[in-house]
């Protein structure tokens, strides 16, 4: 299976409500994007998919997060870092269109060590 990425930071605001101090209170976050699609075979130009095109895809997703609270943009009481991939996973697969036997999955990072992701089929 063949493989193009990308991958970008962005500072966010959010709030887990119910939680204690400092989850429960508004607080940032530096978020790592990071966004992959996978197919079987290469198209005809001999690519997963056009890196410029999903590269632009995800600055757009971010530009619309970046210093806000997710709660603001994200449809969900609580923006947790799997609720905030499938905005993203949503966001970037609108601007790519349908692509046949292409998966895109993403992974939001919180922390150099704690993500959640979401994965489908374009």
């Amino acid at each position: 299976m063949y493989e193009t990425g990308t991958a970008l930071q962005v500072r966010a605001f959010h709030v887990m409500p119910g939680m204690p101090p400092p989850e429960g209170e508004r607080h940032s976050h530096d978020y790592r994007l990071d966004v992959v699609v996978r197919r079987d075979d290469l198209d005809e130009r001999g690519m997963v998919v056009d890196l410029d095109l999903l590269d632009q895809a995800l600055r757009n997703a971010a530009a619309r997060v970046d210093g806000v609270d997710l709660e603001q943009v994200v449809d969900a009481e609580a923006v947790t870092v799997e609720v905030f991939a499938r905005w993203v996973h949503d966001q970037v697969s609108a601007a790519l269109g349908s692509l046949p036997g292409v998966t895109l999955a993403v992974r939001v990072w919180e922390s150099p060590v704690a993500f959640g992701g979401y994965t489908s089929a374009l």
